[in-house]
C-alpha cells in the first residue's frame, strides 16, 4: 500500500511559513547588528542609536578605547548602511556623512576554510581628533588635523587563522598637531601598506618641523616596525614633550619599535 502524497494544504503551510521567516530577517531592527561590531572590533568600534533595519539602517560610529577604557569619540552625522545577498555573499555599501562622498562598496565571500572582504576603490576623509578616542597612546597625544585614506584593489582573506592581505592602502596625515607641543602644525606625514607574500608598511613625512621615518611589516597577525622621529633643529624645544612619549630617546632622535 502506498503513501498519500502531501496534499497541496501542506504545501501551503511551508510556503507562507517560509515567507514569514524571510520577512521576519529582512524586517530585523539595526538595533541587531550592532552587538556583532563591537564584539569582532573587541570594542573599538561602537554603533550607537541605531535606526531603520538590518539590511538598510543608520548609526553615530563612536571609536573607544575597548574594554575598561573610559576613552570615546563619536564622528559626527551618522554612518548609513545597504546590505545585499548576492549567490553566497554579501554586498554592502557604507556611507558616512562626514567622511565619505561616495559610499564604500564592500563584498564579503566564504572561501574554503575562510572569508574574504573586497573594498573597491575609494577615497574618504576623517577627523584625526577621532584617534584619541581608541585610548593609548591616542588619548595622550590628542592629535588635530585631517586624515585622507585612499585604497586600490584592497582585498582580505582569513583561512585557516591567518590574516591575507593584497592590494594598497594610503593615508595622508595632513597639518598635524597635538596638545603636547605648542608648534602648530608639526606636519604631515604618509603611511602606505601594500598587501602581498608580505603585507608592509611604510611611514614618511611629507613635510614639517617633526620628522617621521620607518618601515615594517606583518609576521602573521603580529606587526614588527621600526622607525624613528626627529625635530628640526630650530624647533628640538618645541617638540621635546612629544618625542619623549614616541619612543626610546637618543639623544635628538626617539627611537620607535614595535614587536
Amino acid at each position: 500500500m502506498t503513501r498519500p502524497s502531501s496534499t497541496p494544504w501542506t504545501w501551503a503551510l511551508a510556503g507562507a511559513l517560509l515567507g514569514l521567516l524571510l520577512t521576519t530577517l529582512w524586517q530585523l531592527p539595526a538595533s541587531w547588528f550592532t552587538p556583532s561590531v563591537q564584539t569582532v572590533s573587541q570594542g573599538r568600534f561602537l554603533l550607537q542609536d541605531a535606526r531603520g533595519t538590518l539590511w538598510n539602517g543608520s548609526a553615530q560610529l563612536t571609536l573607544a578605547g575597548g574594554a575598561g577604557s573610559a576613552d570615546a569619540a563619536t564622528l559626527p552625522g551618522r554612518l548609513a548602511w545597504k546590505m545585499s545577498l548576492t549567490g553566497a555573499g554579501l554586498n554592502a555599501d557604507v556611507l558616512a556623512d562626514c567622511c565619505l562622498q561616495q559610499p564604500w562598496r564592500l563584498s564579503l565571500m566564504p572561501r574554503w576554510g575562510g572569508t574574504q572582504l573586497m573594498l573597491a576603490d575609494s577615497q574618504s576623509q576623517w577627523p584625526a581628533q577621532a584617534l584619541a578616542g581608541l585610548g593609548t597612546p591616542w588619548n595622550t597625544v590628542q592629535p588635530e588635523g585631517s586624515l585622507a585614506l585612499s585604497t586600490q584593489g584592497l582585498t582580505l582573506e582569513w583561512a585557516a587563522g591567518r590574516l591575507a592581505v593584497a592590494g594598497r592602502a594610503q593615508l595622508d596625515a595632513n597639518q598635524i598637531s597635538s596638545r603636547l607641543s605648542t608648534l602648530k602644525p608639526m606636519g604631515s606625514y604618509r603611511v602606505t601598506v601594500v598587501g602581498g607574500a608580505a603585507t608592509t608598511l611604510q611611514l614618511e613625512t611629507l613635510e614639517g618641523s617633526l620628522q617621521l621615518s620607518g618601515s615594517g611589516q606583518w609576521v602573521g597577525a603580529k606587526l614588527r616596525f621600526d622607525g624613528e622621529a626627529s625635530a628640526a633643529p630650530e624647533r628640538q624645544e618645541a617638540l621635546s614633550n612629544l618625542l619623549n612619549i614616541i619612543g626610546r630617546r637618543d639623544g635628538a632622535r626617539a627611537i620607535i619599535k614595535v614587536g
